[in-house]
């Protein structure tokens, strides 16, 4: 082919060889807002070291490699011995490695510590989202293991840890573990009280032998898991080490792994258990109320995925816009092209910012905060899931063609974007959980319109909202069809006062505008011309001040 026939133009350069973090302004205010001026500049000096990791085109190109070559399953060995083990990649252990070095499984013992972890998993599962989950099972498993000093004791120090061990061997002999949860069966799904897995009392005090099967595990190469089976006295939740003290392996038969639509670098599978050691964590007939403080912290990660997912999508979608040129002049100038990135910019900032106000309030931890986090975690999760897909599919469109291919990185986000609506409860478990909130749990709903309260009268759309709100919550009449329509308008509600507080003007007006005030269309790029959409989108731009 002759040169002159290829010559390059147009074509956007690739966004990499940036600081994540600090090219996100919602992210890096929401931090320097949450965390105590003495703890501040040592959060913001890692986060913008793991920034620079995240932005740089090693980390992209681990991301790549983790998801190209996704894991394999080894059942047995070439005698045919059965070892039940997962190949992974090397760039997925040096993605996990280096989120672990980050202390993105460390949140429960230091100053700050879930506002860092948040911003730290926000930030570096932009490179690559599929091993957040078990980064998000290990870090959520503390507090369940609280219930039981001994066992926290033994593990915690060890969950979070700042090191990462690959291989399966006797946790005592590792610096470092991962863990995983096994919640649903084939039978029953979300519908945990109806699992049918076996739970036999040993002599041991809290010993257990498990028999039954579980149709989702996550992360099966993980060094432990909490496991909810049926014991004496109803269902009970229990720790299996996938290796035991001695050395051997625990029964742990995984029959094979899922064929996922996204979340190809993460092994997701199907396991057996035959006469699988596990010792009791909490109270038999309790196993629901010991593993709820996983599932809550497992869901804000949902959120703070959902919202990483996002921001990645419009970072590349406005990146895309500022270099490329149609029909006489850059994208990004366009008037309607503007209008849709704005758009998109105001959905990936009022997610980010609700996030980080979920996280704070794990930081906090006074009994008003815990009471918010009750509805406050379900709704969000509801909510902030549900946006992410048509978000990230927008932001492909803005790329045109471009962003139909697997090298622009965008097929691979759109097909992460359903997970977080799907795991740890979709959309209907998380709109029932508030209602169950609502109706069991006065204090709940009092501390959740105290924080909405704190924006009143700064904004008529949103006071007119709050008052629509209160009206919906005082009639009860078929509340469970309108469920999702009640939990939309809380979380709507609940990031209007969050942006009318602490985002620039120009944000809080166009989001007060178009979600609570209606002046929108119904798809995105319809807000109103005679905002300063302008400078909504020039917030959002993905470059460091």
């Amino acid at each position: 082919m002759a040169a002159t026939t290829h010559t390059v133009t147009n074509q956007v350069p690739p966004l990499v060889g940036y600081d994540v973090f600090a090219a996100d302004r919602a992210l890096s205010e929401a931090v320097e807002r949450h965390i105590d001026p003495g703890v501040l500049p040592a959060a913001r000096e890692e986060l913008s070291t793991l920034g620079q990791s995240a932005g740089s085109a090693q980390a992209q190109e681990w991301g790549a490699q983790a998801n190209e070559h996704p894991p394999v399953l080894r059942t047995h060995d070439r005698y045919g011995h059965r070892i039940d083990e997962v190949e992974f990649h090397p760039s997925w252990h040096r993605l996990l490695g280096h989120a672990v070095a980050a202390g993105l499984t460390d949140a429960w013992g230091r100053p700050a510590g879930h506002v860092r972890r948040a911003a730290g998993f926000l930030v570096w599962t932009q490179a690559e989202a599929g091993h957040g989950c078990p980064l998000s099972m290990t870090h959520a498993a503390v507090p369940a293991l609280r219930t039981d000093p001994v066992l926290a004791a033994e593990w915690e120090p060890k969950l979070t840890s700042y090191v990462y061990e690959e291989g399966l061997r006797p946790a005592h002999e590792k610096a470092g573990v991962l863990f995983g949860m096994g919640m649903t069966e084939k039978q029953g799904g979300t519908d945990v009280r109806s699992n049918t897995t076996r739970a036999e009392p040993l002599s041991g005090e809290g010993e257990y032998l498990l028999t039954g099967h579980k149709w989702f595990c996550s992360a099966p190469m993980s060094d432990g898991f909490l496991v909810l089976a049926q014991a004496p006295g109803g269902l009970t939740c229990f720790l299996v080490p996938r290796v035991l003290p001695d050395g051997t392996r625990n029964v742990f038969a995984i029959q094979r792994l899922k064929d996922k639509l996204g979340n190809k670098s993460n092994a997701s599978s199907e396991v057996e258990f035959d006469g699988t050691w596990a010792r009791r964590v909490g109270e038999e007939g309790r196993g629901v109320r010991t593993i709820i403080e996983m599932v809550a912290a497992t869901r804000l990660d949902c959120v703070v995925g959902s919202a990483a997912l996002m921001r990645q999508a419009v970072a590349q979608a406005i990146h895309h816009a500022t270099y490329r040129s149609a029909f006489g002049g850059l994208l990004i100038d366009k008037p309607l092209m503007r209008n849709v990135l704005a758009d998109l910019a105001l959905e990936s900032e009022a997610a980010t910012v609700l996030a980080m106000r979920l996280a704070s309030a794990y930081d906090t931890d006074t009994e008003e905060e815990r009471a918010f986090l009750r509805i406050a975690v379900p709704a969000a999760k509801y909510w902030v899931t549900k946006r992410c897909t048509p978000v990230v599919g927008e932001a492909l469109e803005c790329l045109g063609g471009n962003g139909y291919v697997e090298e622009s990185g965008m097929p691979r986000l759109l097909r992460e974007a359903p997970l977080n609506s799907i795991w740890e409860g979709s959309g209907n478990v998380q709109a029932l959980d508030v209602l169950r909130a609502l109706q069991r749990e006065p204090q709940a709903l009092d501390a959740f319109l105290r924080e909405v309260g704190k924006a009143r009268g700064a904004d008529h759309r949103l006071d007119a909202a709050i008052k629509d709100l209160l009206t919906e919550l005082a009639d009860l009449e078929g509340i469970e069809a309108r469920a999702r329509r009640l939990v939309e308008r809380m979380a709507l509600v609940l990031q209007g006062s969050l942006l009318v507080r602490w985002a620039p003007p120009e944000v809080s007006d166009a989001f007060c505008a178009s979600r609570l005030g209606g002046d929108w269309g119904t798809a995105f790029g319809t807000l109103p011309h005679s905002l300063d959409l302008a400078s909504v989108v020039n917030r959002a731009r993905p470059v460091a001040e």
